[in-house]
């Protein structure tokens, strides 16, 4: 079959890999579409896959097509999404509830071959059927809204917030979007892209500028959550931070990127530095939400590319044209 492999550092082609096989409590899932991630390029500059080469694609839905030996909860004709997280079950944190921190934590499309091919194994306990009116290639969003919906479980926001979200990329979009839904007083948002923030607008925001300055809330926010990764832009919402309230770090940095805290600030006005990592039960929850209509897919899924021009969508995706770029086989 056809699939995406990302070969070395810095390579990604197109090439013919073995179709893939089902273990006894697994599943074969025919990808219908498959989003770009910021992960794909964390792998791609050699970070979190943990050997190369890789088939990526851990955003994907589609239809399954071939059952393990042990497989009752799904049939062949099934429209499923697929929680791509892969977990011990059996390490401290695992034990303890903290299952996306587990010591031997792994992924589909990013420690085991992923949705950017025809076909993609998964376990049958990680898919999530579609109701009939979704459209399978839209429910490669509900992965990147699992991730939003765990930043929010982290955030546990009180009503009448006042919300500052650095990024209107995709991620960005959907913290803005369940910021709304969790009663927000105020959304504003930041970015340097002005084709995104003109999104954001579309989306309805509070407030949206280049630069925090412009947005006239000179005693902070009560929450701040970067959906960057990128220094500068943490750097800066570090800052922004009201008293008492929190600062997420929902975007995935470079692991050499750093940034400069003020211990005796934090201490003194009682800021909360936390972060957000990946899926933790709330990849079901997203899916309810996305069947309920909390993100408009047309807004949100700007390019649906071939496979074929897989390498060429990651440039794109890394230019930051577009917002959420699928791949479809």
């Amino acid at each position: 079959m056809k699939a995406a492999v990302i070969e070395s550092v810095g390579k990604a082609v197109v090439a013919e890999v073995p179709d893939p096989t089902p273990g006894p409590r697994e599943v074969v899932v025919e990808v219908a579409a498959c989003g770009l991630c910021g992960t794909d390029l964390h792998i791609l500059q050699g970070e979190f896959a943990p050997k190369l080469p890789i088939v990526p694609g851990h955003e994907f839905a589609g239809e399954v097509v071939g059952l393990g030996t042990q497989v009752t909860e799904v049939s062949v004709g099934d429209r499923v999404a697929v929680d791509p997280s892969l977990y011990c079950y059996e390490c401290r944190y695992c034990r303890t509830g903290h299952n996306n921190l587990c010591e031997r934590w792994a992924a589909i499309g990013v420690t085991t071959a992923g949705g950017a091919a025809r076909y993609a194994v998964a376990p049958v306990a990680n898919c999530v059927k579609l109701p009939e009116h979704v459209r399978t290639q839209d429910a490669a969003l509900i992965e990147p809204l699992s991730c939003a919906v765990r930043g929010y479980d982290v955030l546990r926001s009180r009503l009448g917030a006042h919300v500052l979200v650095y990024g209107s990329g995709t991620m960005g979009l959907m913290m803005l979007e369940l910021a709304k839904r969790t009663g927000a007083a105020s959304v504003d948002v930041v970015d340097v892209n002005p084709a995104r923030l003109t999104t954001a607008r579309q989306l309805g925001v509070s407030g949206s500028a280049a630069n925090a300055d412009e947005l006239d809330r000179p005693q902070g926010w009560d929450v701040v959550v970067d959906a960057t990764g990128n220094a500068a832009a943490i750097q800066d919402g570090l800052g922004r931070v009201a008293k008492a309230g929190t600062f997420l770090q929902f975007g995935v940095a470079d692991y050499a990127t750093r940034v400069t805290i003020d211990p005796y600030r934090i201490y003194n006005q009682e800021i909360t530095i936390t972060g957000s990592m990946a899926v933790l039960h709330s990849f079901e929850r997203a899916a309810e939400l996305f069947a309920g209509g909390v993100l408009d897919p047309d807004v949100f899924i700007s390019d649906r590319i071939p496979l074929a021009r897989y390498p060429q969508a990651l440039e794109q995706f890394a230019s930051g044209v577009g917002r959420k770029i699928v791949v479809v086989p």
